[in-house]
């Protein structure tokens, strides 16, 4: 048997299987109905032991996102099996791992779930997967119901060689998803409005959006895609919402920040709900483009939105949780909203920059500034600038003071990950979101499904096979000095994202400028204090700096929070992104701690999947039908 990284302990590797044998002849669509059958059977009976009689049997556990020094595997031996679970069966976000944990939540949650017309999704049709030679499953899509819910799913199913050499194939991995509510079908395609509208629809809209008569069920606080996602979705399962956005208009969360910012990840990935990008739509989109994009999208919608409005306080009534929220108009006039659920969606983590201190800040004479408060390269002609930072905003910023001919030197404060998007991206993401990838809809399924516990190994892998393609751009950088690391854990760029929210870079080009010292590069020593005209470093080395630029991420998300309800319910309030025990981010898309309140935060596919999540709890718990969740310990 081979020997294993820890990381790659979760993968289902061929050895642990037994080496089994997988015909040449394998028909995986037969394969997946006979093991779905099986499944509708002992699901719709709440068999346990019999479902768990056609997954992988398995104590293993990865412990991978544990603190550091009980965060090593149970074994490298072992086989792992996983069922994460979105709404369907548990009414929040849960990763099992391992047979006796995956027989508890069976246990608690299968019989009244009422699993029933289970069906292979055969739109997308079954299909033998190979991502690594010693790696092969059987994936699969499928759909199924519950008392209150229209629900799918997706398996992978592993060749398992029993002692007579016989192969059977059982699930090693499976996601189930609540779609929709049974009853509050979404009111899009058919069900749309058919009615015509003549010489009436203006006035309707601004009747609207000014909620004259009465208060909105849903107070959404922020008016980015992350709100645009939640408000839109809400809308279509007729429940009433209202986005308060601070700026004067929807996009200039993008349209006013550093001119040189471009988006870093792709157009197929990037979608909107219901209204994708157009099929000219750059790859990289320029902010400003999003931006006007943004707007648009809200119009096209008829969202309901109030911009230059800022929300000024929010309180909670300790008897029926309802929230009250004071909101500040354009006119400065002050409308207070009753309303049940109030939506966080202020940026991410919290929309408010990071910005160390240091000693001698205040006798500083020249500027400083946070990458949220910089603007363009040609503010700082002719002056000397530090960056301090080595992550996406300090490239794209250091590269744009470099093309306008400004001297520019990035100070690195720790190490970073970089991967090129030409080689990472295709790698990571491409089977999901490229120009020939499935609907966008099955490639957020196809991703969701991968629990972040299981992902760790694949990740772990590609991840190598990234840095040998960018071999060398990395020897480029390491021979100027510039410090790079392995991602989280070794594991590359997707967990930094999901765990750190920062620490690395997906290079676009900023780090030839690097190699080719066009932009200088300072970090053998640590930053002591300011003087007067520059940095004094913890060596005795001194830079002269005319304007720093602080590329130092962003603050806890509950800054904002605490600014809107105070500090006693912002105490209670759970912490906000990272990941748990389970690989689950903390804090978003469900329970935030405090009833009513939620938190959406993230690029804009998580936020295309996550958002309908949110919509469909506050959809349930408006209509009765709710569940209890299934929730892991604190």
């Amino acid at each position: 048997m081979q020997t294993l990284n820890p990381a790659e302990a979760p993968l289902p590797t061929l050895s642990k299987l037994g080496d089994p044998t997988i015909p040449e002849d394998l028909d995986a669509t037969q394969v997946a109905s006979d093991w779905l059958s099986s499944f509708a059977r002992f699901a719709g009976q709440g068999d346990v032991e019999g479902l768990l009689g056609i997954l992988v049997q398995s104590s293993f556990a990865s412990n991978m996102f544990k603190p550091a020094g009980s965060d090593q595997p149970s074994s490298l031996d072992e086989l792992s099996v996983y069922w994460r679970d979105v709404l369907a069966l548990t009414w929040d976000f849960r990763t099992f791992e391992g047979t006796s944990k995956i027989k508890d939540f069976l246990s608690a949650r299968l019989g009244g779930a009422k699993v029933s017309n289970v069906q292979l999704q055969k739109s997308i049709a079954p299909q033998l997967q190979k991502p690594f030679p010693d790696l092969a499953w059987i994936q699969f899509l499928f759909t199924f119901e519950t008392s209150v819910g229209l629900c799918s799913g997706v398996a992978r199913l592993v060749p398992v060689a029993g002692q007579d050499k016989q192969t059977t194939w059982k699930a090693h991995s499976l996601f189930t998803t609540l779609d929709d509510l049974k009853g509050f079908p979404e009111q899009i395609g058919p069900l749309r409005n058919h009615e015509p509208n003549h010489g009436k629809w203006e006035a309707e809209r601004a009747k609207e959006v000014s909620f004259e008569n009465g208060d909105p069920t849903v107070l959404i606080v922020g008016g980015g895609h992350s709100g645009l996602d939640v408000a839109v979705h809400l809308k279509t399962l007729g429940v009433s919402n209202l986005v308060i956005e601070r700026n004067p208009r929807i996009g200039d969360n993008w349209r006013t920040r550093y001119e040189a910012l471009c988006l870093h990840d792709t157009v197929w990935y990037d979608h909107m709900p219901y209204l994708p990008f157009p099929p000219s739509w750059p790859v990289y989109a320029p902010a400003k483009k999003l931006a006007n994009w943004l707007e648009y999208y809200a119009e096209a919608m008829e969202l309901n939105i109030w911009t230059s409005s800022t929300v000024m306080n929010a309180t909670q009534d300790e008897t029926t949780k309802d929230w009250s929220v004071t909101v500040k108009k354009p006119d400065g006039k002050e409308r207070v909203f009753k309303v049940k659920h109030i939506v966080m969606a202020t940026g991410f983590r919290g929309g408010q920059g990071y910005m160390p201190t240091y000693p001698g800040m205040n006798v500083f004479k020249g500027q400083i500034l946070h990458s949220l408060q910089h603007k363009r390269a040609t503010d700082h002609a002719g002056k000397k600038v530090v960056v301090i930072g080595s992550c996406t905003s300090a490239h794209d910023i250091c590269v744009d003071y470099v093309d306008h001919g400004v001297d520019v030197t990035m100070f690195q404060r720790s190490s970073t990950y970089v991967m090129t998007t030409k080689n990472g991206i295709p790698m990571l993401l491409g089977a999901f979101y490229s120009e020939h990838g499935p609907p966008t809809d099955i490639a957020d399924k196809l991703n969701a499904s991968f629990p972040n516990l299981f992902t760790a190994g694949i990740s772990y892998r590609s991840s190598k096979l990234i840095a040998e393609a960018d071999k060398e751009l990395l020897d480029g950088l390491h021979k100027r000095g510039f410090r790079t690391n392995e991602g989280y854990k070794g594991c590359g760029l997707l967990l930094s994202v999901w765990e750190k929210a920062g620490g690395y870079y997906m290079d676009v080009g900023g780090s030839q400028y690097i190699i080719d010292g066009k932009i200088k590069l300072k970090n053998d020593s640590q930053i002591k204090e300011f003087t007067e005209t520059g940095l004094k470093f913890e060596d005795g080395s001194e830079l002269a700096a005319d304007v720093v630029v602080f590329c130092t991420g962003l603050s806890d998300p509950r800054y904002t929070l605490r600014k809107i309800v105070g500090d006693e319910l912002a105490e209670k309030a759970k912490t906000v992104w990272g990941l748990n025990e389970e690989g689950e981010l903390k804090g978003c898309f469900g329970d935030s701690g405090l009833p009513g309140m939620w938190n959406v935060m993230g690029n804009l596919a998580l936020c295309r999947f996550y958002s309908k999540s949110i919509a469909l709890q506050i959809k349930a718990i408006q209509e009765g039908i709710f569940g209890e969740r299934y929730s892991a310990a604190d």
